[in-house]
């Protein structure tokens, strides 16, 4: 029996390279996206630890300098959270467009797969056919064959 053999098999294991390829980018993308957002999370709890920390330090009379200088690092907390809004942002975009180029590289290898097993089916159809076309033959030629 005669083996399937697809002449576009280097192709069909590029997009099969290429969409695992897109499914690590989007895996890093996720993962960058979960730093950002675990480092927000942070800024976020340590403001607001801060934010008490200015409250108590108000009630209980501490020299204006020092609340002053509370009030800056909030100030710089919050500067810092803004900025990882815009990273965190960012992250985002870059996680769709690798969830996009994901989605269109396993389209691509979802057709050249198609495309082989097509080409199979039809290798398997021309083989029946053949095969066929032999048992044919053979009953042919023993109802011709003269009976002794």
């Amino acid at each position: 029996m005669a083996s399937f053999h697809y002449s576009f098999q280097k192709v069909v294991d590029l997009k099969t390279s290429e969409k695992t390829q897109a499914e690590w980018l989007l895996s890093g993308a996720l993962s960058k996206l979960s730093e950002v957002e675990q480092s927000l999370k942070q800024l976020m709890d340590t403001k607001a630890e801060w934010e008490l920390k200015l409250q108590d330090a108000a009630r209980s009379g501490v020299p204006l300098a020092d609340l002053q200088m509370l009030g800056d690092y909030l100030t710089h907390l919050q500067t810092c959270i803004e900025n990882k809004m815009k990273d965190r942002k960012q992250a985002e975009r870059a996680v769709e467009q690798s969830r996009s180029k994901l989605a269109d590289k396993m389209k691509d290898e979802k057709v050249w797969l198609k495309a082989k097993d097509h080409a199979f089916d039809r290798f398997r159809q021309a083989l029946q056919l053949k095969e066929q076309n032999e048992l044919d033959e053979m009953a042919t030629t023993r109802y011709l064959m003269p009976t002794s």
